[in-house]
């Protein structure tokens, strides 16, 4: 088996294993409030993380001629 072969089925039985792991702490645990809200806050973070990347990368790239327009 190649390393590239053997990375994959790694990173796919730790997802798998991060599953569980996951719903334990959600469902059957009594962290189960922390684990929440928790999770909402990743999310909320990625989600506002990613639109604000979009904004910087807008207000940071220089336009190209192409999309430069004069008013004639």
């Amino acid at each position: 088996m190649d390393k590239r072969k053997g990375m994959g089925i790694t990173i796919f039985l730790l997802c798998i294993g991060g599953f569980f792991l996951y719903a334990y702490l959600l469902i059957l645990s009594e962290w189960s409030p922390i684990v929440l809200q928790l999770s909402v806050l990743m999310i909320a973070g990625g989600i506002l993380g990613v639109v604000a990347w979009i904004g910087y990368v807008m207000a940071t790239t220089k336009p190209s001629p192409a999309s430069i327009t004069s008013d004639d």
